[in-house]
């Protein structure tokens, strides 16, 4: 078990994200992705015993999709706690998210993967990852039934913090208050942790997904202290980039929350942890038949075969809406454009 010390400013700061990263400012804010590899921690599940080191847990309880600054005070507050009481943190989420598992037609919401959350609680402090698998058997346990056989009996957790807005149990009769009350009863001690308010309202996953529909990635990288990054595998294209002078590495959107349509100014991890800046297209081809939705991006003074490997791409600043030209030359002297503007937007001055 790792003994570090809590993020934030001190060990009881509950509402900062980890130390060095940057709220606002001039200097953008890495990817999801250090600098430095992420601490080795472990990847649990829910229904399997908790691992004899890892039994008398503090426990972050929540979702945790886009792991913004809400999501960190609860995480900071756990990792606090489990160093002042020298007891391993676990940070817990769930996948499918809920909304997946009632609405399975809601369109694609995520805003990150289980790799990319399992780096961040990695760098937040917290020694492993217990992942809840949602199904009918999880949505249909009682809120009695899940503090008493799941974070008692089978994980034996010693600590839990959630959110103040946490429910949990079948037909979410669960609260913080009946989660205190429960476990109480069983020797499990509990806590919420206030929403975080910023620019004068709650931040919150829905606040980051509308600002990424209204093509503002700025204000989702205020919320999450991070860019807005997309990881999945390069696909072979139709080569019509290459042939334009632009050849891209095509990626497909997946589960992630569908940003708005148009060019965007990017930063890029390869799988060998360098990062590259780069200018991107979101969105259909107008110019090019078959209508197929992509992520499509270029990477600034870079070659190499990029095929099959798994890279992240992170969404810095929006350049203009995606539109149809009247002919390649015309689309060609756009995107050398977008590419000068994206340079002078990334680039040291």
């Amino acid at each position: 078990m790792r003994r570090r010390k809590p993020v934030g400013r001190d060990a009881g700061d509950l509402g900062f994200p980890p130390s060095g990263v940057k709220l606002w400012g001039t200097r953008l804010p890495s990817l999801a992705v250090p600098d430095t590899a992420a601490p080795e921690m472990e990847r649990l599940s829910h229904n399997q015993p908790v691992p004899g080191h890892l039994r008398g847990s503090v426990l972050a309880l929540g979702n945790f999709d886009g792991f913004h600054l809400g999501h960190q005070a609860v995480v900071n507050r756990a990792v606090a706690l489990g160093f002042h009481e020298r007891r391993p943190v676990i940070v817990a989420t769930f996948d499918p998210h809920p909304v997946s598992f009632f609405r399975p037609e809601a369109p694609p919401f995520r805003l990150t993967s289980l790799d990319q959350r399992q780096r961040l609680f990695a760098n937040a402090g917290a020694d492993a990852m217990l992942v809840f698998g949602f199904n009918g058997e999880l949505a249909s346990t009682s809120a009695e039934d899940f503090v008493g056989g799941i974070l008692a009996d089978r994980l034996g957790v010693a600590a839990v913090v959630t959110g103040q807005d946490f429910t949990f149990g079948r037909g979410r009769a669960g609260n913080a208050d009946l989660l205190g009350s429960l476990g109480r009863g069983r020797g499990i001690a509990a806590e919420a942790v206030a929403p975080v308010i910023l620019d004068g309202s709650p931040v919150s996953s829905s606040r980051i997904r509308k600002a990424l529909e209204a093509g503002d990635p700025a204000t989702a990288t205020h919320l999450l202290t991070r860019p807005f990054a997309v990881e999945a595998t390069v696909e072979r294209g139709d080569g019509r980039g290459r042939d334009l002078g632009y050849p891209t590495a095509n990626l497909s959107l997946g589960r992630y929350q569908k940003p708005a349509y148009g060019i965007y100014a990017v930063r890029v991890r390869l799988d060998d942890g360098s990062e590259h800046d780069g200018v991107a297209s979101v969105g259909v081809r107008p110019m090019f038949e078959p209508p197929k939705e992509l992520l499509e991006v270029f990477i600034f003074d870079w070659t190499g075969d990029l095929y099959g490997r798994t890279i992240e791409v992170g969404l810095t600043a929006y350049l203009r809406a995606e539109a149809k030209f009247e002919s390649l030359d015309v689309l060609v002297s756009q995107m050398r454009d977008d590419e000068a503007e994206a340079r002078r937007l990334l680039l040291p001055s």
